[in-house]
């Protein structure tokens, strides 16, 4: 997530010079064959291409309203894991009592920090689909941001939170985070039929464990099924084909303009075509918010304030630092 006022136009650029390089290569040849070899039939009437440009204007709007609302979705669900983690800590230090009462409070609360790191780890695994790794562009800009997932292992970091048996029962498991709060379930099932949690109390927790377990499904669903492919596809086909034809018909008319004119449709196709290619690309990195792009949601930064926020509930002092932006992209 881009933390700063906006970006700047040097970190626009460079996210898309990319596509700038190819476009304006993509416009010099035709002009070039148009002026000096005199193929005065490469110019065709502009009316085909604003059509196309219309449709695929229409397609490209209709792709970022859906993107942006999987994103602020994602951002929901996240927003409902941090009250459902800030309700369930108060509630175990408040209804979980008893000899060693203590000791259980930091077990849970604990095991519930490895939830979320598991979590985590799950929601920044690659998939076919996605583009951070993928996409030139993307991979480009990657280089001023990090992303602690693609960096870490998960295993040491559950080894802060987990006794080493459960550590390596989890990591056997294929999705650790539905294990962790299986095993929450369990402790709390234990804890009440031996009296150290109130029946109503432990009903109350259940509910909350339920509740960790709807936002996980709902991250899941995000994170597991794309925006759909036919979609996709048209959008980045009806693009292209629209910033491939902007120079032939512009040729003639700044031709009009006079003899050397014609040269201006060079920049002027750029231009035209670089607001639709960008347009695309802000789209296509929007459409997969947990993947580890620098527009995706701050699921580690989110998760490190949880953690900060449930250590305090145990009175610890000595707590993990808050995750601060690089170049203003915050993970």
């Amino acid at each position: 997530m881009h933390s700063g006022r906006n970006y700047s136009f040097f970190e626009f650029v460079m996210w898309t010079r990319r596509d700038i390089y190819w476009l304006a290569f993509l416009a010099l040849i035709p002009t070039i064959l148009y002026q000096y070899c005199e193929w005065r039939w490469l110019a065709i009437p502009w009316v085909p291409v604003a059509l196309i440009g219309t449709a695929a204007a229409f397609i490209v709007g209709f792709k970022n309203n859906a993107t942006y609302a999987r994103a602020w979705e994602a951002r929901q669900i996240y927003g409902g894991i941090v009250n459902t983690s800030r309700s369930f800590g108060i509630m175990v230090r408040d209804y979980v009592r008893g000899h060693g009462s203590n000791e259980l409070h930091h077990e849970i609360i604990y095991r519930h920090i490895a939830w979320l790191t598991a979590l985590r780890y799950q929601l920044r695994e690659p998939r076919a689909w996605e583009n951070s790794k993928t996409q030139a562009n993307a991979k480009e800009y990657g280089r001023f941001y990090n992303v602690q997932e693609w960096e870490g292992k998960l295993p040491d970091e559950l080894a802060a939170f987990l006794a080493p048996d459960e550590k390596e029962y989890i990591l056997a498991r294929k999705n650790r985070a539905t294990q962790l709060i299986s095993n929450q379930s369990r402790q709390l099932k234990e804890l009440s039929q031996s009296g150290n949690i109130d029946p109503l109390y432990y009903v109350e927790l259940e509910n909350l464990l339920k509740d960790l377990y709807d936002h996980q499904g709902k991250a899941e669903r995000i994170k597991n099924f794309p925006y759909p492919r036919q979609f996709a596809s048209i959008n980045l086909f009806f693009v292209r084909l629209f910033v491939f034809m902007v120079p032939f018909g512009m040729l003639k008319e700044f031709e009009k303009l006079g003899p050397h004119a014609v040269w201006l449709t060079i920049p002027f196709s750029v231009l035209v075509s670089w607001v639709f290619t960008s347009l695309e690309q802000i789209g296509s990195s929007t459409e997969n918010p947990f993947e580890g792009g620098a527009n995706d949601i701050p699921i580690t930064a989110i998760s490190r304030t949880i953690e900060i926020d449930l250590r305090e509930m145990l009175d610890e002092t000595d707590l993990p630092p808050a995750i601060q932006p690089k170049n203003n992209i915050l993970m």
